[in-house]
């Protein structure tokens, strides 16, 4: 049998923040060309286990690696992943293209053609010159998953990705996070709708106060 390629590895992660505990003993394997959803109320320590995957908060204890390199030792930040964590946060008074041509030029990594390619793909095309201040709650989502794809990363750490979408919107973007699986990226996603969670995951995930649930971890047939 061969050996499952992981992309990302969660190995007994706990956070302790003053004296409260957020993430207790957490433990997840996320392969390549696979959706991952979690499921949890408000508070049970979804978003901060992405925020520690994504470095950008030290776990207490514990193993973090994304591509086999370990966060906070071996790298700080992981480098191939596209996030969206929370609202994503963009210059209101910049066009939409303008905010991606400036997060692009921190790396280089692609030019005006990619960012174009990528505004159409998420359906912002004929908004690009837009002031982001005058973009609905749906369209900064839409521009949010566009500065995740936009250098077409193999990892995807998505908190409600779909808020703020009409019915039209959550079907776009169910198709794009499906064709992304098709392509082998590995997604990691949260929404407060179970509906999203259930038809787009390939295993589920259940906190509660900061643990995975056991024995709740739901594995469906690939899709």
């Amino acid at each position: 049998m061969a050996d499952v390629n992981y992309s990302v590895e969660v190995k007994n992660v706990s956070l302790n923040i003053k004296k409260d505990t957020i993430l207790k003993d957490v433990s997840m394997k996320l392969e390549c060309g696979k959706i991952y959803g979690i499921v949890g109320r408000n508070g049970s320590g979804k978003t901060m286990l992405m925020k520690c995957i994504c470095g950008f908060v030290k776990p207490t204890s514990g193993e973090i690696y994304v591509e086999k390199k370990r966060i906070g030792k071996d790298i700080d930040f992981p480098q191939n992943v596209g996030i969206i964590i929370e609202t994503p946060g963009f210059v209101p008074y910049y066009s939409g293209y303008r905010n991606l041509k400036i997060l692009a030029g921190l790396r280089k990594k692609i030019g005006k053609e990619e960012i174009m390619d990528i505004l159409k793909v998420v359906g912002l095309e004929g908004a690009e010159n837009k002031l982001v201040r005058k973009y609905s709650l749906g369209m900064r989502q839409r521009l949010g998953l566009a500065q995740a794809m936009m250098e077409k990363p193999d990892i995807y750490i998505l908190d409600e990705p779909m808020n703020g979408l009409d019915n039209e919107g959550v079907e776009e973007m169910r198709t794009i996070l499906l064709g992304l699986k098709k392509e082998g990226k590995t997604i990691l996603l949260v929404s407060h709708n179970s509906e999203d969670i259930t038809v787009l995951s390939d295993e589920i995930y259940y906190m509660d106060k900061g643990k995975i649930e056991e024995g709740d971890t739901n594995v469906k047939e690939s899709k």
